[in-house]
């Protein structure tokens, strides 16, 4: 869109290209207003923003953090930075995302957890407040990954707001971008600003370089922080165009034996990213659908493989609720479409197309 190129010229015009300048403080506070809070830190990525989270959380080397298995590896890595032990957390069915059942379960088992992360897959949210009740009643930190859910609601509320800490990312593949870059939500104004203090390598303020903590180099840069400002404008304008492509798919495969997953009650998805759900033994797998699309130039994808199914945390726990885990069985059967802004309704009917002669 032209604006993006208006606040990036004025950056360049003003000679500002650093990680300051006022496009960094006007997309901070476009940003602290849309999700209804009194600020938000801008960095360079939604890992940024996670790993600071952690960080402000207290978590140390041992500690076991409770994560969404279902989910990208930027959800739990940070954990990792900071030597703790991951144990993952099935999904439920009505969202794919972390179960409340199979998180109580998991503080019968690790009663001493102090932090929980949950992630909001796809645009849709988890179910926030029994999440967050189950935190309070244990004593636990909540921290909410909404990098997928910017402008989705749970209960009236914006997303990025139900968690003591707050990540959204704004990557180049999500709702809206400054190209890569993240923020960070802090229900506390004194955890916000000393997350700015860990995000700029953690200087003191004196006169010369005084570090009495471990720092970062987290911060947005000017230039990244115009692209966001124009992007905010044409929020509600991509969140509508994400919604039309999910009922569109809605519609076109309807009668298929795979299911889209419904909006449920009282949630508002931005629908970043629709998936289908194959129904079982129907003869057709994802790994089919991949490869009829990218016949005709088209890319689709697999569901997130959960994070228990990982080699790299292959000695990490894992506790569900069901004999055969919901995130394995989702990613089994699940399959991402094609979701881009840019899509035609035409382009999205030659994907249709091609799904409907696999069956």
């Amino acid at each position: 869109h032209q604006e993006e190129q208006v606040f990036i010229q004025e950056a360049f015009d003003t000679n500002w290209v650093a990680p300051l300048g006022k496009n960094v403080d006007e997309f901070e506070k476009g940003v602290a207003e849309f999700v209804g809070v009194k600020s938000a830190a801008a960095l360079n990525a939604g890992t940024a923003a996670l790993h600071l989270a952690v960080k402000l959380a207290g978590v140390r080397r041992g500690d076991k953090v409770f994560c969404s298995d279902l989910t990208f590896s930027a959800t739990v890595n940070p954990v990792s930075y900071e030597g703790g032990e991951q144990v993952f957390i099935d999904s439920e069915r009505e969202t794919w995302n972390m179960d409340p059942r199979a998180l109580e379960r998991a503080f019968e088992r690790y009663p001493d957890c102090r932090c929980v992360i949950a992630a909001n897959l796809y645009g849709t949210p988890a179910k926030l407040d029994e999440i967050r009740d189950i935190c309070d009643a244990h004593g636990a930190v909540f921290i909410e990954d909404a990098a997928e859910s910017l402008s989705a609601t749970y209960k009236g509320r914006q997303t990025g707001t139900f968690g003591q800490y707050n990540a959204l990312s704004f990557n180049g593949n999500k709702i809206i971008t400054t190209s890569g870059g993240g923020a960070l939500v802090c229900r506390d104004e004194a955890d916000a600003q000393h997350a700015l203090k860990m995000a700029t390598q953690a200087r003191e303020p004196v006169a010369w370089y005084e570090h009495t903590e471990l720092g970062y180099n987290y911060r947005m840069s000017n230039i990244c922080a115009g692209i966001g400002r124009g992007q905010m404008e044409v929020l509600e304008q991509r969140v509508a165009q994400k919604r039309a492509i999910h009922d569109r798919y809605c519609d076109a495969l309807d009668g298929l034996p795979l299911q889209l997953p419904a909006e449920p009650e009282d949630v508002r998805s931005n629908r970043w990213l629709t998936a289908a759900l194959l129904a079982p033994d129907c003869g057709v797998t994802p790994g089919q659908i991949i490869a009829a699309l990218a016949e005709h130039n088209i890319e689709a994808r697999h569901i997130w493989k959960p994070m228990h199914l990982q080699p790299v945390f292959r000695d990490c726990a894992f506790v569900k609720t069901a004999e055969r885990s919901v995130a394995e069985d989702v990613f089994a059967r699940g399959v991402c479409l094609p979701s881009d802004t840019k899509m035609t309704p035409e382009q999205q009917a030659q994907v249709c197309a091609v799904i409907r002669g696999l069956f």
